[in-house]
């Protein structure tokens, strides 16, 4: 049964998780001016399926090798890399970044009403509903509320990205059939990546022709090297073990974090600088996530009962 509230080290590896895939978002703004985006996406996934399988030999263990294992991990892949990635990439050629961050952030709203019909663990309550349109409403106000003046234009590249979102939502639903097969979250982690790698690849192959492409540069690569193995391969690990013990529910929450997470990477990285509604904005979404949590009514009924 997965954990209705998470405890501090299930809190503490979706805070890692957040700000791997955070970071990805600096490395991205590296390669997107180097590399045309299904190379990237390919790249990432190849080069840490790569990794995963040389950390799965050096600590003695096997990947399966079953038809029903592999299938699991196609359909994965297909959930949790292909589907979104494509259309993200492809949203984001219409519409503003700040904007598909909008609307990536919907995925625990998708999350909250598909468990409640195909999990029975994980049901909608009230105090996650609201928890969840608070967290929502957090993210929109610390990206800006200028970017939803797009809002309702490129209408299909917007459905693209809650396309995207919806596909999130359904992985982490898939992804809870790994437990109960007993592999160890980087198993699950390399067999997602490796299939996505061999779905993509045709794609970018066909579409970028990337052998007709210049070498690289050296910050190119080592932006790369950050994607695929940090923001990728450990970051999937993260994200099995989190399933695993927290449910698909409590993951999708990551997608609330990221922002900040990028945010706060750009003002220490990058020298950019915090606003007041970056901060409220953060607010909001702690306030959302412990709505979620169920730390909020808990609270709460431990005051009304002192009193």
């Amino acid at each position: 049964m997965a954990q209705k509230s998470m405890g501090a080290a299930e809190w503490g590896m979706l805070l890692g998780l957040s700000i791997l895939w955070g970071g990805s978002f600096l490395f991205n703004g590296i390669l997107v001016h180097q590399l045309p985006p299904f190379t990237i996406v390919t790249a990432r996934v190849a080069l840490a399926a790569i990794a995963l399988h040389i950390i799965v030999r050096i600590t003695g263990q096997a990947m399966p090798r079953d038809r029903q294992t592999w299938a699991a991990f196609f359909g994965m892949g297909v959930l949790n890399n292909v589907i979104p990635f494509l259309l993200i990439v492809w949203g984001q050629t219409h519409i503003a970044s700040g904007l598909a961050s909008i609307l990536n952030a919907t995925t625990p709203l998708f999350a909250v009403v598909v468990a409640h019909f195909l999990t029975t663990d994980e049901k909608m309550t009230g105090n996650r509903l609201i928890g969840v349109i608070v967290g929502f409403a957090g993210v929109a106000l610390m990206i800006g509320p200028s970017v939803l003046s797009s809002l309702g234009s490129n209408v299909l590249a917007q459905l693209a990205v809650l396309g995207a979102a919806f596909s999130y939502s359904l992985a982490g639903i898939f992804g809870r059939r790994f437990r109960h097969m007993g592999l160890a979250p980087i198993i699950p982690a390399a067999g997602q990546v490796t299939a996505s790698t061999i779905l993509l690849l045709p794609v970018a192959l066909l579409i970028d022709h990337p052998w007709t492409l210049s070498m690289p540069a050296t910050e190119t690569l080592v932006a790369l090297a950050g994607l695929a193995i940090l923001s990728t391969a450990i970051a999937y690990v993260l994200f099995f073990r989190i399933l695993a013990t927290a449910g698909a529910t409590n993951l999708m929450l990551v997608t609330f974090l990221i922002p900040v997470s990028a945010i706060l990477l750009g003002a220490l990285i990058l020298g950019e600088q915090l606003q007041p509604k970056h901060f409220i904005g953060m607010a909001m979404i702690a306030v959302g996530l412990a709505a979620i949590d169920g730390r909020l009514l808990a609270f709460r009924r431990r005051s009304v009962a002192a009193e």
